[in-house]
């Protein structure tokens, strides 16, 4: 055999040897399954009636190239509100920790001595948080700005979102729950009204927040006795009827002073409602009516609202999982090139961010970036990696921040209270039906900083708490 040959029979078994090295790694990183699920999370299972083969399970240290533990976690599930944790991520790198959103105020005609003989515009760009307090104090600057009537109509232009007309009774039919709440560009206070429920002996007093000029409270409950407090709001039917909120059924009044946030009319008369009622108390007038229409050339520009920063936003949407937040959130992120934002848009900026990133997830399916969808799903490695990506990034401290604390605050509040995981895990949880899941970083007693994820799909998964948490446990004694 010539020299040549040779070299080329070496070069050759060398690199067959690069071949299976490199295939046997990429196989062991893909089939890990480096110890079997704890005996404590395997018993909390069986005892929900939940099978393993229901979850997906990857407990990872951050700096680690393979998983720990790793149970059916490429397979693509529901994540629920874990799905929060990806947009709030993208949010804060695609945006920025410090961006805001603003809300405009326009006149279109002249304003003398205090009367506006034309119209007053408000134009929405998205502000997730934008609560009575805020609305109260900027309609106070209008006034001192010198605006008290207003002879024409007070004009809504939501044009910013480009999304179909929402039905908040798609998801569950249940139209009236706050987290159905559709996204806006100019949303104000969720879109909610809080009713609050005062006994009073043999008297029950409800008063709502804000207050809706011409929309009346109909209080038609009777007291009632339960068993237990944990459902209290089973027995109260509420109907929206028009202008009136009708309260029918039961109070159990030995629950005590409760309130429930409701979504009882559209967007737009909302906002009209919240803006007659505060507006007459500020002192001004509005002689039209109220309607929506884009921002005209010759309104000129008369006040501008700005919201709190995002890195200040993502923690309501985050420790307290907040859904209409989320959407909004996840419709700005395709608003930076200029255009009217979209859900398909943003599904493709998200996309986009993720390949820059190297961040390949094949099964991923985004709907609203918020998690309440039967359809969203993503796995619990790819979970995982984005949590590692996100422990590296130069925003992991406005991120990590903006989790859960476990038995401190948020959703994980009363979780583990009082054990030894407690104050030592940012956790993110989401629960449908028939899907609960926890996703974060727990700090284990050696002081190595975890990634955990454990999704649950089954229809016992509301059983499945107890398993999740003597997971965490298990990590946090590593």
């Amino acid at each position: 055999m010539s020299d040549k040959l040779c070299k080329l029979s070496i070069l050759s078994v060398e690199a067959m040897k690069f071949i299976f090295s490199f295939l046997l790694v990429f196989y062991f990183a893909a089939n890990v399954q480096a110890i079997p699920l704890p005996l404590e999370v395997s018993a909390a299972l069986k005892q929900a009636h939940i099978p393993q083969s229901s979850v997906g399970i990857e407990v990872r240290e951050i700096n680690s190239r393979v998983p720990l533990l790793s149970v059916n976690a490429q397979r693509a599930m529901n994540p629920a509100s874990t799905m929060k944790l990806l947009t709030t991520y993208a949010g804060l790198e695609l945006l920025g920790p410090s961006y805001s959103w603003k809300t405009e105020a326009y006149l279109d005609g002249k304003l003398d001595k205090g009367v506006l003989q034309g119209n007053l515009i408000l134009k929405g760009y998205g502000d997730p948080r934008f609560n009575i307090e805020q609305f109260w104090l900027w309609l106070s600057e209008l006034r001192a700005r010198g605006l008290r009537e207003i002879q024409g109509d007070l004009v809504l232009d939501r044009s910013f979102f480009n999304v179909v007309e929402h039905n908040p009774s798609e998801f569950d039919n249940d139209p009236l729950r706050a987290y159905n709440v559709g996204p806006d560009a100019l949303l104000l206070n969720f879109n909610t009204l809080r009713l609050r429920y005062l006994p009073d002996g043999n008297r029950l007093r409800v008063i709502s927040e804000p207050p809706l000029e011409g929309v009346q409270l109909e209080n038609q409950l009777a007291p009632l006795e339960a068993p237990n407090c944990e459902n209290w709001d089973d027995t109260i039917l509420i109907k929206a009827r028009g202008d009136s909120v009708v309260l029918q059924g039961g109070y159990p009044s030995e629950c005590g002073e409760r309130e429930q946030n409701l979504n009882v009319m559209p967007h737009t008369r909302y906002v009209a409602a919240v803006f007659n009622a505060i507006w007459q108390e500020l002192g001004g007038s509005l002689k039209g009516n109220t309607r929506e229409a884009t921002l005209g050339a010759n309104a000129k520009l008369f006040a501008t609202h700005h919201s709190a920063p995002l890195s200040e936003i993502i923690r309501d949407i985050n420790k307290f999982s907040n859904n209409v937040m989320a959407r909004q959130l996840f419709l700005t992120l395709s608003t930076q090139s200029g255009a009217a934002a979209t859900i398909p848009s943003s599904i493709e900026t998200m996309r986009a961010w993720l390949r820059a990133k190297n961040l390949n997830f094949p099964e991923l399916v985004l709907e609203n970036g918020a998690g309440l969808s039967r359809n969203e799903r993503i796995s619990a490695t790819h979970l995982a990696q984005l949590l590692r990506s996100a422990a590296v990034s130069p925003m992991n401290a406005e991120f990590t921040a903006s989790l859960p604390i476990l038995g401190v605050d948020g959703s994980v509040k009363k979780r583990l209270k009082g054990a030894a995981a407690a104050s030592h895990a940012h956790l993110k949880t989401g629960t449908l039906e028939g899907v609960k899941t926890i996703a974060g970083y727990v700090r284990s007693q050696s002081g190595k900083e975890w990634i955990m994820v454990f999704l649950i799909n089954h229809p016992n998964s509301k059983s499945g708490g107890a398993a999740q948490d003597a997971l965490i446990e298990w990590v946090q004694k590593r």
